[in-house]
């Protein structure tokens, strides 16, 4: 039975005229990445900020926190932007500097999820903040490496490093005022 199976797989591949080194490229891959990261990043941070919304609107927060619709506006666009970005540093940079921008990425989701666990879940402000933090610093080199690729996406991805450090002084004014 295996040599049937195996002479109809043969006979598919060269229907489909697939290459006998037929192989995902890089790009796609590092895309895929980027792009999962982000629905990580977006999921994530959903699920925990929806966890407890009577907390929230009972804490005192800073006369200087931007009108709730902003954030309605701003995260849709900023995870969009992420998206293209991380896209086009997959196919316009090197795999070494692809895989730094991923990486470094990739701990700013964590960093930036595990603020929102710990805002909204058990209420550590005071770690909350300093993960926000982390996760600015940690935007700042993202930021660099788009703007050396492209000053049009660089432009792009400028409203989400402001955001996360609107966001991460925004943060510690809470823990400040809580």
């Amino acid at each position: 039975m295996a040599p049937v199976t195996n002479i109809r797989f043969i006979a598919l591949v060269k229907l489909l005229q697939i290459p006998d080194t037929f192989y995902v490229d890089f790009k796609v891959i590092a895309s895929g990445i980027g792009i999962l990261l982000v629905v990580i990043y977006a999921a994530g941070s959903g699920i925990w900020v929806n966890n407890s919304p009577g907390w929230y609107s009972s804490i005192n927060r800073p006369s200087w926190q931007p009108p709730d619709y902003v954030f309605g506006i701003i995260w849709p666009y900023n995870f969009v932007v992420i998206a293209l970005c991380a896209i086009h540093i997959a196919n316009h940079q090197s795999k070494s500097t692809t895989l730094v921008w991923l990486s470094i990425f990739g701990l700013s989701v964590i960093t930036a999820l595990n603020w929102a666990y710990q805002f909204y879940v058990p209420h550590n402000l005071n770690i909350a903040s300093i993960s926000l933090i982390t996760a600015a610093i940690l935007t700042m080199p993202l930021t660099f490496l788009i703007y050396k690729s492209s000053i049009k996406y660089g432009l792009l991805f400028s409203p989400y490093q402001i955001w996360v450090i609107v966001a991460a002084a925004l943060s510690t004014s809470y823990a400040v005022k809580n």
